[in-house]
């Protein structure tokens, strides 16, 4: 993407429907894990230019971390419209992030340090890659979060 070869397709897309059937690959393993899993993707109003595959992989990082880092509870994901375009929202009850940590969050490389997950893999350009992908398509990606209350 730095060097620029990487150009976005966009297509009117059903962003609700395709969210919903994303999202739906991570249900066994939530559940397996003892998690509640809602997914609340109400149809839009009309379709939303993406590029598919970048889409899929801003869910996929998302929904892959909360897994990662929620141990009990649950994780919901809500799509709902918005001017001009949509929200994606992915909360879970997790272990959270610090106050100090989030701002460093979107950085390439960086990782919580000491944060329990359920695997320690991981090269910490995960979320910085969501947060490129969803400035190409015009948006902006935050964090609410605070340690031991879910993010």
């Amino acid at each position: 993407m730095d060097a620029g070869r990487y150009s976005a397709r966009f297509a009117p897309t059903d962003l609700a429907r395709d969210t919903a059937d994303l999202a739906s690959a991570f249900r066994s393993a939530l559940e397996k894990a003892g998690l509640s899993f809602t997914v609340d993707c109400p149809p839009l109003p009309t379709p939303i230019d993406v590029d598919r595959d970048m889409w899929e992989k801003v869910v996929m990082n998302l929904l892959s971390n909360a897994l990662k880092f929620t141990f009990e509870g649950g994780v919901s994901v809500h799509v709902a419209p918005t001017q001009g375009g949509a929200r994606l929202t992915v909360k879970d009850s997790g272990t959270g992030i610090s106050e100090a940590e989030q701002s460093r969050l979107f950085q390439r490389f960086y990782r919580v340090e000491g944060a329990r997950s359920r695997t320690h893999e991981g090269t910490g350009i995960g979320l910085a890659l969501v947060n490129e992908l969803v400035q190409l398509h015009g948006g902006e990606i935050h964090v609410v979060s605070a340690a031991g209350k879910g993010t």
